[in-house]
């Protein structure tokens, strides 16, 4: 009797192991670039302003590469018209800590990309929610924090409390705030809960305490991503991957907003958002696998 397996059951574990080492493969490859699928704009006008180097503000005059950080503006040597203006269904405002590296910011590629959608001020100025509390929401993680599906439900709920509160008047007759309180409800039910705006803190995850615990802030419905990864170049050490970096935040809440509370199929509209991120991202991939092949280092 032979010792020796027959051939069928080796062919099966040789095809077997080929689909294991491509299914590796595969998942080695999103791993590596998670940005490759995008919907993007022809980059080319980026890849040519990499060759030729940094370039002049044409508002400050100062020397930067791809786009000011200040001025919030392409260079000289990157025309405006060839960048890609994204629509966006909501507003955004981004609340940067005065000890964010402006260069380091993602924050300036929103403005960049979506000018008439999004503002960036700089703490302690923030704008007054309190009024608008039931159409804002603050991106955010914490235990308080609920998922973007759940948005419209919870500030639904904001509305009646708010009339709840409103007609909680000792001073006024128990007959007349009764009508009052009757008659808001009724059309706190008929009023549907929009989401308007969303709010970003821009920061170090170690410096975004001071921001986050204004009382101006406090108030808000919080969101967090729960099921999303970064890819960011700069992340910081002992955080989760969860943790992303804003413009990847402001991205990723929008595609699920387009899905899970517009109920619509996305179709790459934020895509370009991350037109800069992108870019960026595969310039330092590029240089850091170049950098490994010299010295024999396998790139993880």
């Amino acid at each position: 009797m032979s010792l020796n397996p027959p051939v069928f059951l080796k062919e099966r574990e040789e095809t077997n192991s080929k689909l294991m080492e491509l299914q590796q493969s595969q998942t080695s490859i999103v791993v590596e670039d998670p940005l490759q699928d995008l919907c993007l704009a022809s980059q080319e006008v980026l890849q040519k302003a990499q060759q030729s180097g940094r370039s002049k503000c044409l508002k400050c005059g100062g020397s930067r590469m791809f786009y000011c950080y200040t001025c919030y503006i392409p260079v000289e040597n990157v025309p405006i018209e060839q960048i890609p203006l994204v629509k966006l269904p909501l507003k955004i405002d981004i609340i940067k800590h005065p000890n964010e590296t402006d260069g380091k910011s993602t924050a300036v590629h929103a403005k960049l990309l979506a000018p008439e959608f999004v503002n960036i001020y700089t703490y302690p100025c923030i704008p007054e929610y309190e009024e608008k509390d039931h159409e804002v929401v603050l991106v955010f993680p914490g235990p308080k924090s609920v998922s973007i599906k759940d948005i419209s439900f919870n500030l639904q709920k904001r509305i009646q409390n708010n009339v709840s509160v409103k007609n909680d008047d000792p001073d006024k007759p128990s007959v007349k705030r009764k009508k009052t309180e009757e008659q808001d409800l009724s059309d706190s039910k008929g009023k549907e809960a929009t989401l308007k705006k969303i709010i970003f803190i821009d920061s170090t995850w170690n410096q975004t305490n001071k921001i986050f615990t204004d009382e101006r802030l406090q108030g808000l419905l919080q969101v967090e991503l729960k099921t999303r990864r970064t890819c960011f170049w700069r992340h910081q050490k002992g955080k989760p991957d969860t943790f992303l970096s804003t413009i990847e935040a402001i991205y990723y809440f929008l595609v699920d907003y387009h899905t899970d509370v517009l109920k619509e199929k996305y179709k790459g509209q934020y895509d370009n958002l991350l037109f800069f991120y992108s870019f960026m991202y595969q310039l330092i991939k590029n240089a850091k696998c170049s950098g490994d092949n010299e010295t024999g280092k396998i790139t993880h």
